[in-house]
């Protein structure tokens, strides 16, 4: 069960995070990548909604609007930022390095491939066919605008699960690379992996990943293990083709 930006595509995850300032500019408040990275993961409409739950944002937004970010604001900006993210997503889709094969093997082998998001299906659309034409076609994927309610919960991977004829669900994975990635599979009952140098945590292009130094790239990747170690990740790998000796280890221990 694979997530898609930071994961497969968007190495770095950078559409989600341009779209949203661009989103918030044009209201006249100006969001730290901070600020827009640390609820990631979700649906994008709670996405929102948790940004504008911060102080500093909900200060900003009373002042410029004159009165209470509410849900009538939360509804208005997921209405606009429908559009603005369909316009940025397919500049920043790039398939990752290595995906493409990793995910071929594994087919190659019998393993199933899943996907959850947190981009509504017509987001997403666009995504799976650029993806598709750069060789990586997942067996399912499912929105959570498909399912009762997204990430954290663990609909979206049972809606998987169950397009894909799979259980129990000890027998599946869920990878990802933020915080509620690993929430999610952890809710369904999963093994999961968080994923290090192509995520959110990281937060970097592969061009600005490459221009780093070694001790730079060192403590960034250490930083972002910690988190997903924190949050419950059974394994931690820097991107998906590294993921091999997490799934031989799963393999093993559901082999006894």
């Amino acid at each position: 069960m694979l997530d898609w930006s930071g994961t497969t595509v968007d190495h770095g995850s950078i559409a989600p995070v341009a779209a949203m300032q661009e989103l918030f500019q044009r209201h006249g408040i100006a969001l730290s990548t901070e600020d827009v990275r640390r609820p990631m993961g979700l649906l994008k409409r709670d996405h929102i909604r948790s940004i504008l739950e911060m102080p500093h944002i909900r200060a900003q937004w009373i002042a410029i609007e004159g009165g209470e970010p509410g849900e009538a604001a939360v509804s208005s900006l997921f209405d606009e930022f429908g559009p603005l993210q369909m316009n940025v997503i397919l500049g920043y889709s790039q398939l990752i390095s290595g995906v493409a094969g990793a995910v071929s093997h594994w087919q190659s082998r019998g393993i199933r491939i899943g996907s959850s998001t947190g981009y509504t299906r017509p987001m997403l659309a666009p995504v799976l066919e650029q993806a598709a034409g750069q060789g990586y076609r997942p067996d399912a994927s499912v929105c959570p605008d498909e399912v009762r309610s997204g990430r954290p919960a663990p609909w979206m991977l049972m809606k998987n699960a169950e397009l894909l004829e799979v259980y129990p669900p000890r027998t599946c994975v869920k990878i990802g690379d933020t915080v509620v990635d690993i929430e999610e599979g952890r809710n369904a009952g999963m093994w999961t992996i968080g994923l290090t140098r192509t995520g959110n945590l990281v937060g970097l292009d592969q061009h600005q990943w490459n221009q780093l130094p070694e001790a730079g790239k060192k403590a960034l990747l250490a930083q972002a293990e910690d988190v997903l170690r924190r949050a419950g990740a059974d394994f931690v790998a820097e991107d998906l083709a590294s993921c091999d000796p997490a799934l031989s280890a799963i393999e093993e221990r559901l082999s006894h």
